[in-house]
């Protein structure tokens, strides 16, 4: 099997989630599509062919569906791929951005959130659903949020929005299940001091807070991994 990895930028990588992919014997196969955060039009070509996959992992970025003309036009072929695959009975992972993008290709809606989510973060079950991965804390750096498709199912929310939703063969988280210590390291060079001082990050308690975590993040990455691929994407 092969799984398809989409980076948006390359502080981008699937982290944990490649790492359990792989020990699952998934070949995976990373096409990053912007090489440079200052020009996010900019791409490495063309979008690879999604059905020549058995999966697609759709990872985070630092830009916004809410402005779109940062990244037109290969946000709206994106968008148009992935509700293609899904129809098509692909499945699919989104994570974060990726779920945004999951949400609104299937009909839900991306909105700038009331409150950005940084940091450390449990998740709550919604009433009538087990949450199948766990509370957490799981990992979160994003300023919009997702209203799931009407015909999915919203597993885990926050008091800022949805977290999980599972669709068909698809699954939507908004936190990041893959965080690594060197994926944070590479948000963390990327923040200007602008942008720092204007959500007053704490990079020393973030730091801390991620040593803390790491392995019981990577842990439950993995077994969220399982259940997307023997419950969701192949059951049975």
């Amino acid at each position: 099997m092969r799984a398809l990895v989409l980076w948006h930028e390359p502080d981008g990588p699937p982290g944990e989630i490649g790492v359990r992919l792989a020990r699952r014997g998934i070949e995976i196969v990373d096409h990053l599509i912007t090489p440079d955060l200052d020009r996010p039009q900019h791409t490495t070509g063309p979008l690879p062919e999604f059905a020549e996959y058995d999966i697609v992992v759709v990872m985070g970025s630092v830009r916004s569906l809410t402005r779109k003309h940062e990244i037109d036009p290969w946000i709206h072929d994106e968008l148009h791929r992935l509700a293609r695959a899904h129809r098509s009975g692909q499945p699919i992972l989104g994570i974060c951005f990726g779920g945004q993008l999951l949400a609104e290709a299937l009909g839900g809606v991306v909105e700038a959130a009331p409150a950005a989510e940084i940091g450390w973060y449990d998740i709550d079950p919604v009433d009538g659903f087990d949450c199948p991965i766990g509370a957490g804390p799981w990992m979160q750096w994003h300023h919009d949020r997702f209203f799931a498709p009407p015909e999915a199912e919203v597993l885990a929310t926050s008091e800022v929005g949805q977290q999980l939703f599972r669709i068909g063969r698809s699954v939507g988280t908004q936190f990041h299940p893959e965080i690594t210590h060197g994926i944070l390291e590479g948000w963390l060079k990327n923040c200007d001091d602008d942008y720092a001082t204007a959500i007053d990050l704490d990079v020393d308690r973030l730091r801390s807070e991620t040593d803390a975590h790491q392995r019981t993040s990577a842990e439950a990455c993995h077994r969220m991994v399982d259940w997307f691929l023997d419950t969701v994407a192949f059951p049975g």
